[in-house]
């Protein structure tokens, strides 16, 4: 909204030809999403707390996690308005993949709020019914998996996979891509909403995700970038660097309060919109496989848990003390500002490494 308004006083006022650049529409985006966070954080916290918004913790949890109760939880909320108020400010939205992306961040994060609304109305640490709350979550990512599908009848968009490290090997799925879309954004939200177990843990790690994919996506929409690094150029892609710059100032805002001890909690409306967000980027500019480097903190934790129930289905015993996998460490004697720390580190490696991989391609 911003941007147009600006670019409509350009060429009168020549110095809002910087408003044209996608570079300060990001840091502006960013810097936006960040001031938003700052400033909204204490009064919504203060909000949560006269409605009695709190935390319900889950009894099979670890005992630290005791003390936690009644936080305020629904922290998401600040995430989304932090996030989405500066992608409509400053984006450009006549672009398709803008609306695509926020669009699916809404309703992942619509899906994510009922769920946290029922377990405070409850007083329960379940909300929705398993089978619900996945037939909601199939039917949001079926939605963007039609219009992916759309796009390209139009030629707006293809159905290729790009796999790291082969340069060759580029298939394309054709109609399957609408299922692997819907498998992809399903295992994502809800990978992220298994991350989110500590203070700043999930947010933290998604913030250096998301950075990674403010620089992928800037480079898939650059001609120049996209042909020396052999990547698939989409010129529309390129707004979405500045739905993820606004990402990573939502995130860092966030943080600010979530970080250990919480002030507050970002719930479901929060996780499954961060999952479901990442996801969505990774398919508008073609790095749905890339994402598993990029997430990989978010990849093992969601593969703990596959384990750990399998091997319990299976064999009658667990790999590891607790999943997800954080919570394995903290019963294996690592401080709760420890375990953050160690994974926060191995997210950095993470994200460093997937961005190598462009060139070794």
């Amino acid at each position: 909204m911003l941007y147009h308004l600006l670019i409509s006083f350009y060429p009168e006022i020549s110095v809002l030809n910087v408003t044209r650049y996608i570079t300060f529409r990001t840091a502006v985006a960013s810097m936006t999403a960040l001031v938003i966070g700052l400033v909204m954080g204490p009064w919504l916290i203060r909000r949560l707390r006269d409605f009695q918004i709190g935390q319900v913790i889950r009894q099979e949890g670890p005992e630290s996690h005791r003390a936690k109760a009644g936080t305020p939880t629904m922290g998401g909320l600040l995430i989304l308005v932090a996030a989405l108020v500066p992608t409509l400010l400053w984006a450009d939205l006549t672009n398709p993949f803008v609306w695509i992306a926020v669009v699916s961040t809404a309703a992942f994060g619509g899906i994510g709020f009922l769920d946290d609304y029922l377990k405070i109305t409850r007083r329960s640490s379940g909300g929705l019914r398993p089978r619900y709350k996945m037939g909601l979550q199939i039917l949001a990512s079926l939605l963007v998996s039609l219009v992916l599908m759309w796009l390209a009848a139009e030629n707006l968009y293809n159905t290729r996979l790009i796999f790291p490290f082969f340069k060759q090997l580029i298939p394309d799925l054709g109609w399957l891509y609408a299922p692997f879309a819907v498998f992809f954004l399903v295992a994502w939200s809800n990978a992220v909403n298994l991350t989110d177990g500590l203070d700043g843990l999930a947010i933290s790690t998604f913030a250096v995700a998301a950075a990674a994919f403010t620089a992928l996506a800037y480079v898939t929409g650059h001609r120049v970038f996209a042909e020396y690094l052999l990547l698939v150029r989409f010129e529309p892609a390129a707004e979405l660097t500045i739905f993820c710059g606004a990402l990573v100032g939502a995130s860092l805002g966030f943080l600010w309060y979530n970080a250990h001890p919480a002030e507050i909690f970002m719930g479901d409306v929060g996780s499954l919109a961060l999952g479901g967000a990442l996801a969505t980027v990774a398919l508008l500019i073609k790095q749905e496989l890339l994402l598993v480097i990029v997430g990989g903190v978010f990849v093992l934790e969601a593969a703990s848990v596959v384990i750990q129930v399998t091997s319990f289905k299976m064999r009658g015993k667990r790999v590891f003390k607790m999943a997800p996998l954080h919570h394995h460490f903290e019963l294996s004697g690592w401080e709760e500002p420890k375990v953050i720390t160690r994974f926060l580190i191995i997210a950095i490696l993470f994200a460093l490494f997937s961005l190598t991989t462009l060139k070794l391609r």
